[in-house]
């Protein structure tokens, strides 16, 4: 799961758009900001909005990637990544705190960034700033719920004996048969009143 996390850290940082909010970005909201993607009002008003800084981690990957990208070139960035995090494992004490001290100097200096942006803010615009956050947060942990769903389904799918599979499929190709037949019969009545424009280019059908 931390191999997971580094690889999409990394990859993100390397090809990633928008900006970001920090956690605990001031005490004027009930809760702290954390999502990727800036509302559009707010965005327009702060074009400059700040990223949020690198950890030493990914700091360490972003420079260590192109190294080993050109020394492995027919190499997965997810291998590359891997062997990274092995080179970060065995990083000397001394060199991990360069990279440390780095993420904590721009840390700060990105808090000091987000609470002076803050201040410009109306009440209003906070409001609408957290009930932004807000609805990202439902919205993902609905996605997570549907992608845990789908993830159930497909076990139980494969769990099925061939027997039990070929129920399904039987159904599946009965209801290609269905939408075939009721498609050819809806366009052939829009060739009839004319509507030609409204059938598959690739069918062609003669009015009666």
């Amino acid at each position: 799961m931390a191999l997971l996390r580094g690889v999409w850290g990394v990859l993100s940082a390397l090809g990633k758009s928008g900006a970001d909010l920090c956690a605990g970005c001031g005490s004027r909201l009930r809760s702290p900001l954390s999502f990727a993607n800036v509302p559009r009002w707010f965005s327009s008003n702060f074009i400059g909005y700040p990223k949020k800084p690198m950890t030493s981690y990914v700091r360490f990957s972003k420079e260590q990637l192109p190294i080993f990208k050109a020394q492995n070139p027919d190499a997965k960035n997810s291998e590359l990544i891997k062997k990274i995090a092995e080179l970060w494992r065995e990083l000397p004490v001394a060199e991990k705190k360069i990279y440390e001290d780095a993420y904590r100097t721009d840390w700060q200096a990105y808090k000091e960034e987000i609470n002076r942006i803050q201040e410009q803010l109306t009440p209003s615009q906070l409001v609408s700033l957290e009930k932004e956050i807000m609805q990202k947060r439902l919205k993902k942990k609905a996605l997570i719920k549907k992608r845990v769903k789908l993830k159930t389904i497909n076990e139980s799918w494969k769990n099925l004996s061939i027997t039990q599979k070929q129920v399904y499929i039987q159904l599946a190709k009965d209801d290609k048969v269905r939408y075939y037949n009721e498609m050819k019969s809806w366009e052939e009545q829009m060739v009839e009143v004319g509507r030609d424009d409204l059938v598959r280019r690739s069918v062609k059908y003669t009015a009666k």
